[in-house]
């Protein structure tokens, strides 16, 4: 009630200046146009109570409820090409197909849940919830091993890349050429003359400055499938949903995922921003399933149809796992054209089941307001509950609206360091030392409502207690922000204001 009151008040506000604004304009043109005017903003109010009946982001929906009542026929065009639910968008048509043809791998999983629930209830409940929101089945661990840096993790890929035998799949945001890239496709281009089947799928927003249409057709005629996903024609509703998920995939047996693209920064051969802290982990064994199914069925909606992917050559229900001898995985993708915001809503969860401490690693803080509330919540009932940001910004304005959200988050107790040496575009999360996520979700909107990503569970896996070392280590690296040494004048707390408001289109 409080959030639809929230909504409504917008409305009212909106439609009082609205009113202002056809009043000057009725006194400037003809009433003909006028009339024309009337009819546009009838329209745009029908928009605006669709958008406060709906049950989204309270920021996200009142950015557009401003847009559309303001400034009805822009505001009306905008919220068509671009907003989450936007008419002109097909990607989620063509996932919905793709995913049709997927095998079900949740299948046989009780006996998985009986261990996890005599160990815990509360987080077995959010395990199951979101395995039945994605489709993707909690298995037990094998072997997991956590990388603190780009170029740990990068020097392990090339080994297990050598040892491909039948598959390599390799999706990222972010294809740059250089030290990484391209001794990475020196290795895939010899396994491709091999008779290994090698894919690349690749963002074309993401790359769009250092991976090109040219250079992928330089690939296919080596024999690698390369595809960019949702190439940039036109200005359309797909625009702002990017696949920003980073996976690497070796003949269905071992997995790599993380921060971490395809470019020398990350392995800071390149200094971009300074030092660039990033991190990863690797997985082998039954739980790799997860990451072959969100390939395929990404692969499948994504490329062209003769390149596509048969999924029962790949996947099949996993019945026959490997006994509980190093906790559990859960691993997911998130779409913005599912009902729920996955992992904002694990997050929440988390943060509520939380009760020693809660710690966070993202490059990019802009949430809404339902994930803030829950950072606060925590923090306020004593919980540990510590953000880790970078020292030296990518995006200036981006780390300024970052920035607003800290007074309130100070306020409730939440510790927030800024990591001195450099850039920090890790993401992950780590509670009670028990269970952690690590995967591609940055904290802002982007992520956690409009982009692909993907995430990875952990619970009670041998690398949490290394993710738990890495957090204390780039404490030790950090700045602490607080109350005292962060002070904004009165013109920085109302830019604040208005930042945080336009923090969705970022």
């Amino acid at each position: 009630m409080k959030r639809l009151l929230r909504k409504l008040s917008v409305v009212l506000v909106a439609l009082f200046l609205e009113g202002l604004v056809l009043l000057v304009l009725s006194s400037l043109v003809s009433s003909h146009a006028a009339i024309l005017e009337a009819i546009v903003s009838l329209i745009a109010v029908f928009f605006a109570l669709t958008i406060v009946d709906a049950h989204g982001e309270t920021a996200y929906e009142t950015l557009w409820l401003l847009l559309i009542l303001i400034f009805p026929l822009p505001g009306l065009i905008l919220y068509w090409l671009f907003s989450k639910k936007s008419i002109l968008n097909p990607l989620g048509d063509q996932l919905a197909n793709s995913r049709k043809n997927m095998p079900d791998l949740c299948d046989n999983r009780f006996e998985r849940y009986a261990t996890l629930e005599k160990q815990n209830l509360r987080l077995a409940e959010t395990f199951r919830y979101i395995e039945n929101k994605t489709g993707f089945p909690t298995l037990p661990a094998e072997s997991t091993d956590y990388f603190s840096l780009g170029e740990e993790m990068y020097a392990r890929m090339l080994e297990d890349l050598k040892s491909a035998k039948k598959y390599i799949f390799v999706e990222y945001f972010i294809l740059n050429h250089g030290s990484m890239l391209d001794s990475i496709l020196e290795i895939l281009e010899q396994k491709a003359k091999a008779g290994v089947d090698v894919r690349i799928l690749y963002d074309d927003l993401g790359s769009l400055s250092t991976f090109s249409e040219n250079d992928a057709a330089i690939l296919r005629k080596k024999g690698i499938k390369c595809h960019a996903f949702n190439p940039i024609l036109l200005i359309r509703g797909t625009i702002n949903n990017r696949d920003h998920r980073k996976i690497l995939i070796i003949d269905g047996e071992i997995a790599y995922s993380g921060g971490i693209n395809l470019a020398d920064e990350y392995i800071n051969k390149k200094m971009r921003f300074k030092h660039w802290k990033d991190i990863g982990f690797r997985i082998d064994g039954a739980p790799v399933k997860n990451y072959v199914k969100m390939f395929v069925e990404f692969w499948n909606a994504y490329t062209p149809s003769r390149a596509r992917l048969s999924p029962l050559d790949y996947l099949s229900p996993t019945r026959d796992v490997a006994p509980v001898k190093n906790g559990f995985i859960l691993s997911y993708y998130d779409s913005p054209f599912t009902e729920a915001s996955i992992s904002n809503n694990l997050y929440i969860e988390l943060l509520s089941q939380a009760t020693k401490y809660a710690w966070f690693y993202t490059p990019y803080l802009m949430f809404g307001d339902s994930l803030m509330s829950a950072f606060v919540r925590a923090a306020e009932r004593g919980i540990d509950v510590r953000i880790f940001m970078p020292g030296v910004p990518d995006k200036k304005l981006v780390y300024r609206m970052g920035r607003s959200f800290y007074p309130a988050l100070l306020k409730a107790g939440v510790k927030i360091y800024e990591y001195s040496p450099g850039f920090l575009h890790a993401k992950a999360s780590v509670v009670d030392g028990k269970v952690a996520t690590i995967g591609s979700v940055n904290l802002d909107y982007r992520s956690l409502f409009l982009h692909f990503e993907n995430n990875t569970i952990f619970y009670k896996t041998n690398l949490i207690k290394d993710l738990v070392k890495d957090f204390k280590e780039t404490q030790k690296l950090s700045v602490e922000r607080t109350e005292n040494n962060l002070k904004f004048s009165r013109p920085q707390k109302i830019l604040n204001i208005l930042l945080r408001l336009f923090a969705p289109l970022c």
